[in-house]
């Protein structure tokens, strides 16, 4: 069973940076892609990065390019979302989630691709 556990959330001021931690249990790092979402009270999940486990490509969503960079540590079954230059808009509960079959390329920014989800972790961002 695949279990998946963020971290690294956290209050912080605008300008500032935070990194997240997205830890997997039950999933091989031989295939398949782990992505990033994040959400507000009352709005739609939104994609915000996505690394492909096999081969490390990296999809990013414009409205976070240059700020947030994505990467994974295969020893250690985590993959790492690095926010920096934070503003007030980016402040949403951050979750990860895991499609452990799909190789595509670049990974999915698609949510039903994605079988396998965290509870979230919550940065929020001061002005």
């Amino acid at each position: 069973q695949v279990r998946l556990t963020e971290s690294g959330g956290g209050l912080v001021q605008a300008g500032g940076s935070l990194r997240l931690s997205c830890q997997a249990f039950g999933l091989s790092f031989s295939s398949g892609a782990i992505g990033w979402f994040r959400q507000t009270p009352g709005a739609q999940r939104e994609f915000v990065s996505a690394i492909g486990l096999k081969t490390g490509e990296s999809n990013v969503a414009d409205s976070v390019k240059g700020r947030f960079t994505v990467s994974k540590d295969n020893a250690k079954n985590t993959v790492y979302l690095q926010m920096n230059s934070l503003k007030p808009e980016d402040t949403a509960v951050y979750s990860c989630a895991a499609d452990p079959q799909r190789s595509k390329a670049p990974p999915s920014s698609l949510i039903y691709v994605y079988d396998y989800w965290g509870r979230g972790t919550q940065v929020t961002v001061s002005s």
